[in-house]
């Protein structure tokens, strides 16, 4: 057992070394060799600690993803769980916006992945939603903040008068611009967005709850 905590604990520190490293210089810059380097092993020492190249992102994924359980694990009810995971995740976003994308880009299969979603089940599962209805809604819910969150970091929103602008400058090919143009011309406010847009999934999900009485 001793041994077995030792081992994790330096498979933690090299993933903990390759995230630092991520966000500073991008995923790009994340080899085996780099790594070898940043924790001043050979890039064969690293194998035994975390396989390959893609087991180093999975364990990146299941680093990331250790960040959102207290969230779902957190008190209240099931509404207040799923608000605050999404919080955390966008959150989490601002924290890591380099290695953030590894959310959408690969397969959560990590032991973590499974205790986070089993959360997002369980909320569900306690609201009242049929169990057959369970997977869609946590795959709407999810698809929803992780998209919010990577597009706020990534720089994807762009602010609302340079939406104007760039539908102005088309003139009659963007008809809907024009129409538009009083609220496009406001700045945006993404606090204020993301909580809509989860009042709005809620609302989703109490649609699915049956009626009791």
């Amino acid at each position: 057992m001793p041994e077995q905590g030792v081992e994790n604990g330096r498979r933690r520190e090299i993933l903990a070394a390759a995230l630092a490293l991520a966000e500073e210089k991008g995923l790009a810059a994340l080899s085996m060799r780099a790594m070898a380097a940043r924790v001043g092993v050979t890039p064969m020492a690293l194998y035994p600690h975390v396989g390959s190249k893609d087991a180093l992102l999975d364990g990146l994924v299941d680093l990331l993803l250790a960040q959102l359980l207290p969230a779902a694990r957190s008190g209240g009810g099931w509404e207040d769980r799923l608000r605050a995971t999404a919080r955390a995740v966008r959150g989490l976003a601002r924290r890591h916006p380099e290695t953030f994308r590894l959310l959408l880009d690969r397969a959560s299969v990590t032991p973590d992945a499974v205790r986070l979603v089993d959360g997002l089940y369980a909320a569900l599962l306690e609201a009242g939603v049929p169990p057959q209805r369970v997977p869609r809604l946590e795959r709407l819910l999810s698809t929803a903040v992780l998209g919010f969150a990577e597009g706020e970091v990534s720089g994807r929103f762009s602010p609302s008068p340079d939406r104007w602008d760039r539908g102005r400058s088309l003139g009659e090919d963007a008809p809907a611009h024009r129409e538009l143009a009083e609220v496009l011309a406001r700045p945006a406010d993404w606090d204020a967005e993301f909580e809509a847009n989860l009042d709005d999934l809620l609302h989703v999900i109490r649609r699915y709850v049956p009626a009791v009485g």
